[in-house]
């Protein structure tokens, strides 16, 4: 039995509309760091996870999140769909350990790994945030406690 409102042909359709890339919380993270003049590459082909921004010569991968898809900690990432329930909650679960595996080898591998959250991204201050957390490797080091 199910209880989605929509058939499995309108669910499908749905689906497939919802974008992996070129979001509009990506976007914007783009469009932030072009004005500060901060070059970078999409896609990460061939890094772990497939950041969503690469800037090689800083060894600085960028991974734009949205809330629900890796299950983050704010209101929306803490919202749990009535329908499915069990398929939902299983695939962010697996989001979230695929996120964390990326994470840590990319760290091993000696990149930064910067996360920017959609929740975030409303904040006062975030397009200065995110240039200075981009720019400043020292402060970022030493915030992580990694000193390679």
């Amino acid at each position: 039995m199910t209880t989605d409102v929509f058939t499995p042909e309108k669910r499908s359709a749905v689906m497939r509309r919802v974008k992996s890339h070129d979001t509009t919380p990506e976007m914007a993270v783009r469009r932030i760091l072009r004005a500060a003049g901060i070059g970078y590459r999409l896609g990460g082909a061939g890094l772990p996870g497939r950041p969503d921004l690469v800037m090689k010569g800083r060894r600085v991968a960028v991974f734009v999140h949205g809330c629900f898809w890796h299950g983050h900690d704010c209101a929306r990432g803490a919202r749990k769909p009535k329908a499915n329930a069990a398929y939902w909650t299983a695939k962010i679960d697996r989001n979230r350990a695929r996120d964390e595996a990326s994470r840590a080898a990319l760290t091993a591998a000696g990149w930064r790994v910067v996360t920017v959250w959609e929740c975030a991204m409303k904040a006062d201050g975030f397009a200065e945030r995110l240039v200075a957390e981009v720019r400043d490797q020292a402060a970022a080091v030493s915030a992580t406690g990694s000193s390679d």
